[in-house]
């Protein structure tokens, strides 16, 4: 099942928030209005919009609030995009050139702050101090996650706790935010939202684990990044730590030079140190194991069809190829 097929319950409001994102992005400087247009138009699952919106509906929120804050949740992805970019020193996203390819990573840069920007006045508008901290948090976990992966390039030390922390602060924790300001405006109680943040951070997990499989084995038509960045950049992922943990000593050996050296000259060999360790399945089954948890955080949600369309999702996030 496609995103679009997904998302056909929420197909006027994720209209709505597209809107949104298009008005907000209005800027009087013609550079920040090409660039931010240029990365919003290469398009994206819209995940953690999607979440915020399934989540609202399923509680029975009637406001516009949902559609403000998807689009805060959206810039604010678009701005670690932007960032992540630059500090990856990556060319190419979702099948189309970088932003900091395209203008340079000067202009990618500060017109990630202006998204981070953007997104707080948004917020602000909303005039709720509940939406205002998760927010402040979750933007405050994400640029610590970011500075833990730095750590961990090219560091053949790093274990599983160390990884699965990367992801929950780097990814997972927009996911989660996603889905607790959904719970907030649909009106749920603290134990609520509790359990659809869980739903949302264990999800994020499972969706980046799933990232870290299609790194080695997607297809470059369908992820739209090169094969192989991950390790091009020294990153430990966890289909890697698994084959340093597990793999033979030759293979642990190819996998941790790999590691430390950078480059794609190792691929090869990397390849066939993965598929020996099964490192793939472990990776994917771990993908599995989060997005059992995050069903059990649905309990807090109504029967619905929106609730049903989540379930989906989390499927989703595990099943796909891209």
């Amino acid at each position: 099942m496609s995103t679009q097929e997904l998302y056909a319950p929420i197909a006027a409001d994720m209209a709505a928030v597209d809107g949104v994102i298009r008005q907000r992005l209005h800027s009087d400087v013609v550079l920040i209005r090409q660039v931010a247009e240029y990365i919003i138009a290469a398009g994206g699952k819209r995940l953690r919009p999607a979440l915020l919106l399934f989540v609202a509906n399923a509680l029975g929120y009637r406001g516009v609030h949902h559609h403000e804050l998807a689009a805060v949740v959206e810039f604010i992805h678009t701005a670690t995009l932007l960032h992540d970019d630059v500090v990856d020193e990556s060319a190419l996203r979702r099948g189309n050139s970088t932003a900091n390819a395209m203008f340079g990573n000067a202009a990618a840069v500060l017109v990630g702050d202006f998204l981070y920007s953007r997104a707080f006045q948004m917020m602000v508008g909303v005039d709720d101090m509940r939406v205002m901290r998760v927010l402040a948090d979750a933007t405050n976990v994400i640029a610590e996650g970011e500075v833990l992966q730095l750590l961990n390039v090219r560091n053949v030390d790093v274990t599983v706790e160390d990884y699965l922390r990367v992801i929950r602060y780097k990814t997972a924790m927009l996911f989660e935010a996603a889905a607790r300001l959904g719970a907030i405006l649909g009106g749920l109680d603290e134990a609520g939202q509790e359990s659809l943040a869980s739903f949302g951070r264990h999800i994020g997990t499972a969706f980046q684990l799933v990232d870290d499989v299609l790194d080695y084995s997607g297809d470059e038509a369908h992820t739209g990044k090169h094969v192989g960045d991950d390790l091009a950049e020294g990153k430990p992922t966890l289909p890697l730590i698994h084959v340093m943990r597990h793999g033979s000593q030759e293979h642990a050996d190819a996998v941790r030079h790999a590691i430390t050296e950078g480059g794609r000259e190792s691929y090869p060999a990397v390849m066939a140190a993965i598929r020996a360790t099964d490192a793939l399945e472990r990776t994917r089954q771990a993908a599995v194991e989060e997005v059992a948890l995050a069903k059990a955080g649905l309990v807090a949600l109504p029967p619905s069809h929106f609730k049903d369309s989540l379930l989906q999702l989390s499927d989703f996030a595990v099943a796909r190829d891209h």
